[in-house]
């Protein structure tokens, strides 16, 4: 008897939104690192708030877990600096949820603990091929262990207040990205060394190495663009970064062959991803393809990445280096994703007195609601064309959506980054401000169908562009927002903590500006737009009260303010339930404030 034909049910065939389902499961994959010689690729796996490094084969057998417990800490996104493999790929060494390293071999041998620097954390560990591991505990110190003697040694004089990313060179020389406040990395790092020297730039260093032949490479934005510098000259010059901001440690934005002939690196064309190869003796360079890249590791012939793109959902990619074909090797979100109308955004760029301010569009799926001008966090940073899942969803349910880059964005050069610089909460605000205008000269939108988003960083720019602009939108969505720049100044996290000493100015002697450009002091300005605040109660970055104070002093002059706080929640919200919930919550707003 014939058996009936399988038939293949795809979201494509299921007319409607992007289920909100889909945006709380999945995996995410950080830190694809290939072995030494290639033969392995281990990453990390995150499933439900649990880590763990996953090893695969070229071989066709299927992947296996190989940490068990404790698990890894694993970095987000494009960062890292959880783990690192032994000279020769026998092992790898990994930084665990107590904050120290663990040593674990691949033919599943017991685990076994490295370093005891409770109650710090031990991050972005390197090992040499003559058995040193080099790694920084707390941000702040660098530290080395012996493999053969179990000694351990701090190797820097604790000049700098932050260090990141060590590397131990070929001549055993350990050096390391370093800056002190109130500068950020961004602002003026430089590299120091185990041998008491330094290297200092114009501007910012990051991701110090050394080539095969002990060379120095790096990534540099002395020419006001951020690129991969060889010895004391740019690789590659030209408008385009090479890297993003260092919010962390670990990222791998370059890598080179193992002879060193040639350089991989991840370019930035106006937010939309590429990744290069140039040959380091003639300048040549290859288009390998599009999408952003990042976390490369080139061994053997093989250059392995985390790969993402609107339309593609965040994978492990490993490429043959010979003709650069390329294998998905793990893919991190839900399946289904490619039956979803996704799609690449478009540019815009607005002309404003200081200069442009460049967009990136994701136009509504159908007939459009309104619009949501989506501003990033930072202010420092940017949303490349990546995988955003929020912004497809928002799309798909009848909204364009339109994501500016202020002043103070990375992504356009050094001179556009630094911009912002003492004009925090005044330049950004003008600027997303003339976007929204700019999109209903065009018909995107109308201020009764405009909404404001933001978080942290994002959110504040939001709330000053309803305080400063109320006829152009009809409410706004603040989760985790700034609202008081001079108690962020107290109370932040010691990395973000001087963070308004650039933008704004040096307290206390600018107490009454910080207080000017702070939506909690101008709780009166708001009453005309309603606002949506959303926040975690154990948020390390942006305190709870700054939210709740805001929304108790709006309320008072007679504002329209729904607060929400997510219990156990800190700086973005990571439990299922909670993003759920996150995401009802907004589309309830949206449909009460424009309909």
């Amino acid at each position: 008897m014939p058996q009936p034909r399988a038939r293949r049910f795809t979201l494509a065939h299921m007319p409607g939104p992007i289920p909100a389902e889909r945006l709380v499961a999945g995996r995410e994959l950080t830190e694809p690192r290939l072995s030494p010689g290639g033969e392995l690729l281990a990453l990390v796996e995150s499933t439900g708030g649990v880590a763990s490094i996953v090893l695969h084969t070229f071989d066709g057998a299927p992947p296996r877990q190989l940490t068990a417990w404790p698990p890894p800490r694993p970095g987000r996104g494009l960062g890292g600096g959880c783990f690192a493999w032994s000279g020769d790929g026998s092992a790898v060494v990994y930084t665990a949820t107590d904050g120290d390293l663990w040593w674990q071999p691949v033919d599943g041998g017991a685990v076994r603990r490295l370093t005891r620097h409770e109650p710090k954390v031990v991050q972005a560990p390197v090992v040499s091929a003559d058995g040193r591991i080099a790694y920084v505990v707390d941000q702040a110190e660098v530290w080395v262990l012996d493999l053969h003697t179990r000694d351990t040694a701090r190797v820097d004089d604790g000049r700098a207040d932050f260090c990141f990313d060590p590397w131990i060179g070929p001549d055993g020389v350990v050096e390391w990205q370093a800056w002190n406040v109130p500068d950020m990395p961004w602002d003026g790092a430089r590299i120091d060394r185990s041998d008491g020297t330094s290297t200092s730039g114009i501007g910012a260093i990051q991701q110090p190495r050394r080539l095969p032949d002990g060379t120095p490479i790096c990534v540099r934005d002395d020419t006001g663009w951020s690129n991969v510098w060889c010895g004391e000259a740019p690789l590659v010059d030209e408008p385009f970064e090479h890297a993003g901001p260092s919010w962390g440690p670990g990222q791998r934005s370059y890598a080179w062959s193992p002879d060193g002939s040639r350089v991989a690196f991840s370019r930035n064309e106006r937010g939309f991803g590429r990744l290069c190869v140039v040959d380091v003796a003639t300048g040549e360079i290859t288009d390998v393809g599009r999408a952003v890249h990042g976390q490369l590791s080139w061994e053997g012939g093989r250059l392995a990445a985390l790969r993402t793109g609107a339309r593609t959902p965040t994978q492990v990619v490993v490429y043959d280096t010979d003709g650069w074909e390329r294998t998905v090797v793990a893919i991190g979100p839900l399946a289904g994703w490619e039956d979803h109308d996704l799609v690449e955004p478009e540019l815009v760029e607005v002309a404003v007195p200081t200069g442009v301010v460049p967009c990136r569009l994701y136009r509504a799926n159908g007939d459009a609601r309104g619009m949501l001008t989506w501003v990033h966090g930072g202010p420092t940073d940017q949303w490349p064309v990546s995988f955003l899942p929020r912004l497809a969803l928002w799309r798909s349910r009848g909204w364009h959506v339109l994501v500016p880059d202020h002043r103070g964005s990375t992504g356009h050069g050094r001179a556009h980054q630094q911009a912002l610089h003492g004009a925090w909460g005044e330049a950004d605000v003008a600027d997303v401000a003339a976007v929204v205008a700019h999109a209903h000269r065009i018909g995107l939108g109308t201020p009764a169908s405009t909404v404001v988003i933001g978080g942290s960083a994002g959110g504040f720019t939001a709330l000053g562009v309803a305080r400063r602009h109320p006829e152009m939108v009809v409410g706004v969505v603040a989760v985790y927002p700034v609202t008081d720049l001079a108690d962020l100044a107290v109370r932040s996290h010691r990395f973000e903590a001087h963070y308004t000493v650039h933008l704004v100015g040096p307290l206390p002697g600018t107490l009454d500006l910080h207080h000017a450009r702070s939506p909690l002091h101008h709780a009166a300005d708001l009453v005309d737009t309603p606002l949506l605040l959303l926040h975690g109660d154990s948020d390390p970055v942006v305190p709870l009260e700054q939210t709740v104070s805001l929304a108790e002093a709006v309320r008072a002059a007679g504002g329209d303010v729904e607060l929400v706080v997510f219990p156990g929640e800190g700086h973005g919200f990571r439990q299922p339930l909670h993003q759920l919930e996150e995401i009802e919550r907004i589309a309830s707003f949206l449909d009460r404030v424009v309909g």
